[in-house]
């Protein structure tokens, strides 16, 4: 009886001796913040975009540009709006321009395209404070484009674009750099071209 009355009275003692304990501080070098940030994302894309084969659409509206213009290359411009999927996946929608300039009868032409891009980032390597930032990655992208002047290389197209690509996710938090190299397919006009290009990404 006496065994179990002392243990009554220690149990409210401990309880009042640990709330009036002092407590512990939060370590002041605990990050408040993320490395990496992940989610919704706005990016810039600007580089070469190259076509192998410029066949000309419509003879008739254009009988100087021959048959074809051959090769034809200029400068390509891009944006993108997406979120993240994880630390590996991600979707976005995209908007291309590509200004190409073939031979002195072709001319020049302009490819305006938009569409949507998936990205799958296969390897990843950590930095010293264990944070993924350097990342390999392969994309896809579709899009429905508008080519001018019309009747050139076309009037309208869907154009396919993939390949390989690096990205580093920089010490700054909520920016990412990176460069791509594509393989190009215009379906309708039947041309492959490829695209080589540099990229910046800010995420929120």
């Amino acid at each position: 009886m006496r065994k179990l009355a002392a243990v009554l009275l220690l149990v409210p003692a401990l309880a009042l001796a640990e709330d009036s304990a002092p407590q512990l501080q939060e370590d002041p070098r605990k990050a408040k913040f993320d490395d990496v940030e992940r989610g919704l994302f706005v990016g810039l894309e600007a580089g070469y975009l190259g076509m192998l084969d410029t066949p000309t659409a419509d003879r008739e509206k254009h009988p100087l540009a021959g048959e074809s213009g051959g090769r034809a290359g200029g400068v390509l411009l891009g944006v993108t709006l997406g979120v993240d999927i994880g630390a590996r996946l991600s979707v976005a929608l995209v908007s291309q321009l590509g200004n190409e300039r073939a031979n002195a009868n072709y001319g020049a032409f302009s490819l305006l395209s938009a569409g949507a891009d998936l990205k799958w980032a296969f390897a990843g390597w950590r930095d010293r404070n264990d944070w993924q930032r350097f990342f390999l990655y392969v994309h896809g992208r579709a899009g429905y484009a508008k080519t001018f002047p019309e009747g050139l290389f076309g009037t309208s197209d869907i154009v396919l674009a993939g390949g390989p690509g690096i990205e580093y996710f920089t010490k700054l938090r909520h920016y990412s750099i990176g460069a791509a190299a594509d393989l190009v397919y215009a379906k309708k006009a039947g041309a492959l071209g490829f695209a080589v290009y540099p990229t910046v990404r800010y995420t929120f």
